[in-house]
């Protein structure tokens, strides 16, 4: 069997050229991964506390600190005491927070571009409903809205 015939060796070749497009740009931006996902989680969702950005990100409790840490030092994310619980944080994102992330976005955005460049807009569609569809599937049981144990 070639490699180029199998999809999981495509995959994982393709993810390589993908994360140095992405780690590029956010280098380009003085970004990092962590940085990214929540400063787009408080700009998607609004302010939230330390523990609800770390489940929404994924990311460990540590390591949001750590992160928060940064993002506050860089004043790109203000942390008060929560009126309704003072032992809790809540993080808001700032003016230069938002201007961070969307430096970072359009950074991303033209990584996405390079990596899909031999790719029509309908192609690149495409690939991404694929690329979603198997992800679902694998993280969560889910094709195309049916549980897996019915397919």
């Amino acid at each position: 069997m070639r490699l180029r015939s199998l999809p999981s060796w495509l995959i994982t070749q393709t993810a390589t050229q993908a994360g140095r497009l992405v780690w590029d740009a956010f280098a380009a931006t003085g970004a990092r991964r962590y940085h990214y996902a929540l400063l787009a989680a408080l700009a998607e969702f609004g302010p939230a506390s330390q523990a609800a950005l770390g489940r929404r990100c994924g990311i460990d409790r540590s390591d949001v600190v750590a992160a928060i840490n940064e993002l506050t030092e860089r004043d790109q994310v203000v942390r008060t005491p929560d009126p309704a619980d003072r032992r809790r944080n809540v993080i808001t994102i700032t003016a230069g927070g938002i201007r961070q992330l969307t430096r970072t976005e359009e950074a991303l955005s033209a990584a996405q571009d390079a990596l899909l460049v031999p790719l029509s807009v309908a192609e690149r569609e495409e690939l991404t409903r694929l690329l979603a569809l198997l992800l679902d599937h694998h993280r969560h049981g889910v094709v195309a809205g049916r549980d897996a144990a019915a397919s």
